[in-house]
């Protein structure tokens, strides 16, 4: 029973909500209000701070958590194990990705898993670098994608490297380049990527002393297009996501290269599933790379 009650309060603190968790897990409002509360009269301490804004974690609702999460992390594996001596695969894996991970590889990826192993239930969570290291330490996910960024907490699997380009626009004097020096971008007007995290195109520019005159700083690529589409500036993005270019604009190559390293993080002591997911993506990218 109490395996449910922390089920519950896991989905309360990631949604920050009583509703959208009854809702995910398919209970009511009150039994969800009612397990909440079940566990604080257990524990002898308020678990949950309620206010009009939503509800978050007390300082001793994330020590709790924390250690809910092992539990349910080790009775996930339990149940891993058990249907891998049966010969199943089963069990579910929970995936941090970024933008470009989420819209060009996962589409495939989840449909090969669905075909071939219909007992995996694959769950996706969106945000940056520095979102999925936290998810991955806190035990929210049991792998995710990052750019490079290794650690003795996780192992790194490296699976490709992503070029990163020079996107100008139409009007721009080095439109007609086949390549650009970064050199050459010294005081530029620039539009850049702004995330948590190792930021690749920081690194790059900081590599080679280059120091363009920073406009904007930007998350998301569409509103990067549009500013360069209205010639305010040029930017460096790695190819993934720049499948979708307007054609007012040009991805040009950098004369130094450049690149980001895209990798898949995962516990050490990973799950069955979590090792089938990494083995799909492994084999899925290498045939990718042939073609």
């Amino acid at each position: 029973m109490s395996l449910v009650k922390y089920e519950v309060l896991n989905k309360v603190a990631e949604l920050e909500s009583f509703t959208k968790a009854a809702d995910a897990l398919g209970l009511t409002q009150s039994a969800v209000s009612h397990a909440v509360s079940s566990l604080e009269k257990e524990f002898g301490f308020a678990l949950i701070h309620r206010s009009r804004a939503g509800v978050s974690l007390t300082s001793e609702g994330h020590t709790m958590l924390r250690a809910m999460r092992h539990v349910l992390d080790a009775e996930e594996l339990l149940q891993q194990e058990a249907a891998h001596i049966h010969g199943v695969t089963r069990g579910k894996v929970r995936i941090g990705v970024i933008s470009s991970i989420s819209s060009n590889w996962m589409p495939e990826i989840v449909r090969i898993m669905d075909n071939q192993f219909p007992g995996i239930q694959v769950e996706l969570r969106e945000g940056d670098y520095y979102e999925i290291e936290q998810w991955l330490q806190s035990g929210e996910v049991d792998a995710g994608f990052l750019n490079g960024q290794k650690s003795e907490q996780y192992q790194f699997i490296e699976l490709q490297q992503d070029p990163l380009l020079c996107i100008v626009s139409e009007k721009s004097p080095l439109y007609e380049r086949t390549e650009i020096d970064i050199v050459e971008l010294e005081d530029m007007p620039f539009i850049l990527t702004s995330y948590r995290g190792t930021n690749d195109v920081r690194v790059i520019l900081e590599q080679y002393h280059v120091k363009p005159n920073i406009r904007f700083e930007l998350s998301e690529e569409v509103g990067i297009f549009s500013m360069i589409s209205h010639h305010l500036g040029i930017s460096i993005l790695p190819r993934l996501v720049i499948n979708r270019l307007p054609a007012t604009l040009k991805a040009i190559p950098l004369k130094q290269g450049g690149y980001r390293t895209i990798g898949l993080a995962m516990k050490h002591h990973a799950s069955p599933v979590t090792k089938k997911f990494a083995e799909i993506l492994s084999t899925w990218l290498n045939k990718q790379n042939k073609k």
